[in-house]
This record gives C-alpha cells, sequence and structure tokens, in this order.
C-alpha cells in the first residue's frame, strides 16, 4: 500500500526534514514514530515533497510512504476505524508536539510526493518595525532591524518570474540542474502589516528561496537598485553580496498535485526528465502569476 501524509511542524527545534545520524529531524521523528506503530523489521521509509532546511517550517508538506497490505489492514486493531484515520490518530499519539499529521491516505501506486508534485509554495514573513514585532509569533517571523519598501521589492521580484538557471541563488550540488520555473514570486503587507514574500515554482533548488528573499531585502533596504536581483541572475554565478536569509522566517504552504493516477506517473515521468537550458538565454517574458 501506498500511503499519502499530509504534514505540519514548527521547525525550530529541527536540523531539517532529511535524516541524520545523532541529529534531531522531521524524518528521523516520523519515521521512528511509524516503526513503533506498524511494528516491521525496517523502519519504513518516507520520501517527500520538498526537503526544508534546518529552521524552515511546514504546514503543507506531503511525504508518502510504502507499507504491507497486511499492516495497513491491521491499524485499526480492534477499533472500527478505518486504517487511514487509525494511522493518523496513531501516530498523533506517539509524535512530538512540533510534528503533525494532518491526514492520511492511500493512493495509487503512481503517486510520488516528490516527483508528482506540480508546484510547492513557500512564504516569508518579516516583522520589520517594533511595532510589528511580537514575542507570540517569533519563532515563524523573521525580526528585521530596518524597515522596509515592500513595493519595490514587489518590483524586484516580478523580473525573476519564468524559467531560468537560478544557479546564482542556489547551492549547487554535482549532477544536479538549477533550471527552474518560477512561477510566482511577490511581495505584499498582510493584514498585520507584516512584510510577506509569496514564492511559487514547479521545484527550488537548494537555499534557493532565502536566497531569493535576501537579495530583495537588498532592495528594500535601498542599498541596491531594483534591477540588480535580476543582473545578478543574469550573470549566473553566487555573488557574495546576496545573503541567505535567516530560516526562522520560511514556511513551506502548499504542494500541489495531478488529480489522479494518470496525472501523477505523467508529472514523474516529466520531472525526472532532467531540464535543458530555457530556449532563449535573454530574457523572457512570462505572464504565469
Amino acid at each position: 500500500m501506498r500511503v499519502r501524509l499530509d504534514l505540519k511542524y514548527d521547525g525550530a527545534q529541527f536540523h531539517g526534514w532529511a535524516k541524520q545520524p545523532g541529529l534531531r529531524t522531521v524524518q528521523g521523528e516520523l519515521e521512528t514514530a511509524m516503526h513503533r506503530i506498524t511494528r516491521l523489521r525496517q523502519p519504513p521509509r518516507l520520501t517527500v515533497a520538498g526537503r526544508t532546511d534546518a529552521g524552515v517550517h511546514a504546514r503543507g508538506q506531503v511525504a508518502h510512504v510504502d507499507l504491507p497490505e497486511a499492516t495497513w489492514l491491521a491499524l485499526p486493531g480492534r477499533s472500527t476505524r478505518p486504517p487511514a484515520q487509525a494511522l493518523r490518530d496513531r501516530l498523533g499519539a506517539v509524535l512530538p508536539a512540533d510534528v503533525v499529521v494532518a491526514a492520511a491516505g492511500a493512493v495509487p501506486e503512481a503517486f510520488d510526493a516528490r516527483f508528482s508534485a506540480l508546484w510547492r509554495c513557500y512564504r516569508y514573513r518579516i516583522a520589520d518595525t517594533a511595532a510589528l514585532c511580537d514575542p507570540l509569533t517569533r519563532a515563524w517571523v523573521h525580526w528585521h532591524r530596518r524597515e522596509l519598501d515592500v513595493p519595490a521589492m514587489n518590483l524586484a521580484a516580478a523580473a525573476l518570474v519564468g524559467e531560468w538557471d537560478f544557479a546564482a541563488y542556489c547551492k549547487p550540488r554535482a549532477g544536479a540542474t538549477t533550471i527552474r520555473t518560477l512561477l510566482e514570486f511577490s511581495w505584499f503587507r498582510d493584514e498585520h502589516g507584516l512584510a510577506v514574500a509569496h514564492v511559487r515554482a514547479d521545484a527550488f533548488c537548494h537555499s534557493m528561496v532565502r536566497a531569493l528573499v535576501g537579495a530583495c531585502l537588498a532592495v528594500g533596504e535601498r542599498r541596491r537598485e531594483i534591477s540588480w536581483p535580476g543582473e545578478v541572475l543574469g550573470r549566473g554565478v553566487r555573488d557574495s553580496a546576496v545573503h541567505v536569509a535567516a530560516a526562522d522566517g520560511l514556511t513551506l504552504e502548499e504542494v500541489a498535485y495531478p488529480a489522479d493516477a494518470a496525472g501523477f506517473e505523467a508529472r514523474a515521468r516529466q520531472a525526472r526528465a532532467r531540464r535543458g537550458a530555457p530556449s532563449e538565454l535573454g530574457r523572457m517574458d512570462s505572464t504565469e502569476g
């Protein structure tokens, strides 16, 4: 049985998603909990939509796990609960308070939490005045010491939307492409006055979102011109002037998938195929987002 898990977590006390020896991680906590309630010989292995970094939060994370059918059917025990509800309830009873399984359910084998995803959406929240700095929300809102010019940041962000090689905003990994399609990137003030970045893409490179935010912060502080983030992108190499924003303000909000098994499989094939270079290396117009 392939099972989808919809997850929420406070990343403040985690060393990211991916399991690491001797460190507390989201994957480690979940796989330990799954092992405890399934009593399988080996801990079930989770596949996740996006591996969040240390300190990054999520309220729309998605993972999948494969379980023997007999294990799935045995989850309710003597209760009348369906297996999906039993799994969610039993995980809730053993997981720490900073990880929540919001939903669980059987999915077609073609579903892949990572490769079937159509897009991922993040938001980065900033309190940039003393009046906005609320100790009750500081775990997921970044406190910034200078007031920001949000309209200028929004203009800078708009120029980055489209399909590009984001090498200038990624930590490179051997053999991995840095070409991504940035579907939306905007800045606004929310109902509380916080400066919020809304970032949506087909996929993200390592530290890409926080690097994009960091470049816009330089514009918002009026240390750089509105055109600067786009110029950095065009050069295609990491710029030491682009500071990666702190992890505390970043939350994975949502991951979207096709509607059915045929869509899962088609999207997974497309995502696994290595992206080539954009057909045009110059600035491309984009109306997405």
